[in-house]
């Protein structure tokens, strides 16, 4: 009797089961991958594409052209709840998707429920689609220099925030356009989960490009065009871009799956539902029991391998196997130009030969999922 495996959305470590099962097929296996979008980005490469160093093509995966040659059926819809009883999934067209079994890797967005007006002014980095084109609409306004230089506000102080406005920084740099840019972030200093040897340098660069710095300050209140602190300050920048911490989408929980304070599906060591042995997930959507670890790319494509093996003995019915995810990972921070920070623990270093590094990594993760002929 034939099985079927759904797999919604298409994550980092989704699209590496497709390829596994592609290269290995089930027999009597049927897959089926929901998303939404055809194109889904590489986050490695996502500053590199602000910055102009890739076009979209480099670091987006094709999804349909990836299912076509992996003999796996691609379903353009998103998800809106999981029936663990009738093992349904329902989407957004109305539709309904059966499965025997179902792993989830949808990915997390900002977290602006928090702020008032944050869900109603300024963008979120994710979902990507959405800021690429607004982030392209700022390019054109920029170049066009008809208009006062713009006043652009990255809301996040981590890794991802100073990434971003680095490369947003040396995009405009690079075709002599004009901007204030201004990093702020809750957190007295900048890059808290890092040590002061990636601390300094990435200070350096941000003095270098011009971006201002508001640190230790938390934004209680985003109106049109204005933002309010808590220390009762305010700005008014143009463009808010918010690149907070990670957050859940509702319908896990509604769905009647175990999530965990935030709204992460809990998994165990085997990347199993710790309440639906017949439901999985994987990436930023997922929590591991007694095991946290940052909501990072890095360990989402970790994640892709063990969670192929798994998915395929729970369709032959055979034990699952435990999971180890790394105790730390290593972060490769890029600075705008050709240049980036490694972190790993308590060590760090930087240059332009940690950027080639970072581009080889990416460049090679990539080529796994766009080199196959159609």
């Amino acid at each position: 009797m034939t099985k079927r495996l759904l797999l919604i959305g298409g994550g980092h470590s989704h699209v590496e089961v497709i390829r596994r099962f592609g290269i290995q097929p089930e027999p009597g296996v049927e897959i089926t991958l929901v998303s939404p979008d055809r194109h889904t980005p590489y986050s490695g490469m996502l500053p590199g594409l602000v910055a102009g160093h890739y076009d979209f093509n480099q670091c987006h995966i094709d999804l349909q052209q990836v299912c076509h040659f992996h003999r796996v059926r691609w379903c353009p819809a998103m998800a809106t709840a999981v029936g663990t009883d009738t093992r349904l999934v329902h989407l957004d067209d109305g539709k309904q998707e059966p499965y025997d079994v179902v792993s989830i890797d949808t990915g997390s967005t900002p977290v602006l429920s928090a702020i008032p007006g944050a869900n109603h002014y300024g963008v979120p980095v994710k979902p990507v689609k959405r800021f690429l084109e607004h982030w392209n609409a700022l390019l054109e306004a920029i170049a066009s220099r008809r208009a006062p230089a713009r006043s652009i506000t990255v809301i996040g102080a981590g890794a991802a925030g100073v990434e971003m406005i680095l490369a947003m920084a040396y995009r405009i740099r690079s075709m002599q356009g004009h901007a204030r840019l201004t990093l702020v972030g809750d957190t007295a200093v900048l890059l808290p989960s890092h040590p002061p040897g990636v601390r300094r340098p990435a200070m350096r660069k941000l003095a270098e490009y011009g971006v201002h710095m508001k640190l230790d300050t938390r934004v209680g209140e985003v109106s049109a065009g204005e933002l309010r602190f808590d220390d009762g300050s305010s700005m008014t920048p143009d463009d808010i871009i918010w690149i907070t911490g990670a957050a859940a989408p509702a319908w896990p929980s509604e769905s009647g799956l175990q999530v965990d304070a935030s709204g992460f599906i809990v998994v165990n060591r085997f990347l199993q539902s710790v309440s639906h042995s017949s439901v999985f997930a994987a990436g930023d959507i997922a929590g591991m029991e007694g095991c946290p670890r940052p909501k990072s790319g890095v360990f989402a494509v970790r994640q892709g391998p063990p969670l192929a093996e798994n998915l395929r003995r729970a369709l032959r019915g055979e034990v699952l196997l435990p999971y180890r995810p790394q105790q730390r990972a290593l972060a490769l921070i890029s600075t705008g130009g050709k240049h980036a920070i490694a972190s790993y623990g308590p060590w760090s270093i930087s240059g332009d030969w940690v950027w080639q590094w970072k581009d080889r990594i990416d460049r090679g993760f990539m080529r796994r999922y766009s080199a196959d002929p159609v």
